[in-house]
């Protein structure tokens, strides 16, 4: 019987903590986190693709420019 209670007594906690959270009101779309975050990641993969682009106009002109000479 003692068994019992303590058993219950220490899963008592775990139940009551595993309750649904409440969903946001409708009214009010719920307020965006961590941007500062996702924008300190998200600035140099702009920049990266930034770059990337640049490259890739530098390689298309050279192409055309090594094509225009050979022919």
């Amino acid at each position: 019987m003692n068994k019992m209670l303590c058993m219950g007594l220490l899963i008592l906690p775990l139940l009551a903590a595993c309750k649904r959270p409440e969903p946001p009101s409708p009214e009010r779309p719920p307020e965006p986190q961590a941007t500062a975050l996702r924008d300190a990641i998200r600035q140099p993969l702009d920049k990266a693709k930034a770059a990337q682009q640049v490259t890739d106009q530098a390689a298309e002109q050279q192409r055309a420019a090594i094509d225009a000479a050979t022919r």
